[in-house]
This record gives structure tokens, sequence and C-alpha cells, in this order.
């Protein structure tokens, strides 16, 4: 589990083909290993990858064909730059929202515009994503844990401030660029309970939407 909120850059420095997977190497400066284990998990932007190796400010992690197909890791090129956060501890501060490293799909940068010292992106989400996508709500984008401004139709707003900017990948977002998206969990397990039927919901459940609604869920 992890927060969303970026610790470091690191930079792909070995793509490697290992059958139909592919095993990948993150060099990483910035990023604090001192309690970095084999077995560990690493979210790389935005895709929960487990440490299957580790040098000097680096580890390796194997990227399976079903992640291949889920992300942008199947466009990655030596020398890309990649958001990295190291999983959530009992003890550490949620500063974004609960994001589980687990990529729901692809999306597109449409447009790119100064808004002052902020950018601001207009992304297309998936059709299928899109209903989980609300104004105001929280969205991983590559790992970021960012905050929707807008939504229209299947495209969705994001302000990003200076600092956001500098310390992700973000500032090399251009018209085109394709992005990890990780919609917000609660959506997800909302549309679900709504949906009842076996297994979703008990038979005993007084669950309804004008109580989800009374409780602000709605």
């Amino acid at each position: 589990m992890f927060t969303g909120i970026i610790e470091a850059m690191g930079t792909l420095t070995e793509l490697r083909r290992q059958g139909e997977d592919v095993v990948l190497t993150v060099e990483a400066p910035g990023l604090d290993f001192s309690d970095v284990k084999l077995g560990d998990s690493i979210a790389t932007n935005g895709v929960c990858l487990t440490v299957v190796a580790l040098g000097d400010k680096r580890y390796s992690a194997d990227v399976s064909l079903e992640t291949l197909a889920r992300t942008g890791f199947a466009q990655a090129k030596v020398g890309d730059r990649v958001n990295l956060e190291k999983a959530l501890t009992p003890s550490s501060r949620l500063g974004g929202h609960l994001v589980s490293g687990h990529v729901d799909g692809m999306g597109q940068v449409m447009s790119r515009q100064s808004s002052g010292r902020a950018i601001e992106y207009w992304i297309k989400a998936p059709a299928d994503l899109s209903r989980y996508i609300a104004e105001k709500g929280s969205i991983a984008v590559d790992g970021i844990s960012l905050t929707v401004n807008a939504v229209k139709g299947d495209a969705f707003l994001l302000t990003i401030v200076p600092h956001t900017a500098e310390e992700t990948t973000i500032a090399r977002w251009k018209p085109g660029h394709r992005v990890n998206l990780e919609v917000d969990q609660i959506a997800r397990y909302l549309e679900r309970l709504l949906q009842g039927g076996a297994g979703a919901q008990a038979p005993s459940s007084t669950l309804t939407l004008a109580k989800l609604a009374q409780s602000g869920f709605l």
C-alpha cells in the first residue's frame, strides 16, 4: 500500500527480456535504501513492483506480461525517468490517499498550458474508468496522488503546483504522453456494494442509496 507522495525519481538503466516478461533495473540516488530489502515493494510510476535484486542505490524487479499489457512499461526505454515510492509502514503519514499500486488503465495527456506558476493538464481516461473519476476526488497518475479539478466526459483536469512538477516526472509530460492511472479505491468499493448480488451484500444488509447519501458518500 502507498500514498502517492513521491519520494524520489529514478532512471531506468536496464530492460532485459526474460521470456515474455521483463526484468527492469532502476537507479535512484535520491531514494533512501537503508530500510529496503529483497521482497519489498516499491511503486515505480505507480506500479507496485517487488525488489528481486539490490545494488548500490539501485534495484531490479520483474515485470509480468499482465503488467506490461496494462501499464506504460510496454513502451519504456532505458533512460526514462520514473516516480518512486516505498511501501507504507504502520508509522507512515498518509499525506496523499490510499494507493494500491495496481494500475487500472492508461490515460493520455490531451493538453498542457500554464496557469500562473502552475501547469494545467487535461488527461483523457479510458471510458470504463471515467465513471470513477469525480471533481475534487483523488486519482493516482504515474503513481502521484493528485486532485481532479474538473471533469468533462472521459477527460479530467489536473493543476500541478511548481513543487510537484519539480519533484516528479510531470514536468516532462507533453500532449500525447501516456500515463498510468489508478482510480480511488472508495469509488470501486461503493460501486460493488450498490450492485448487490451474491457475495457483494449480505441478505440482511440494510445499506441503501439513501443511507449512503445521508452519510455523505453520494
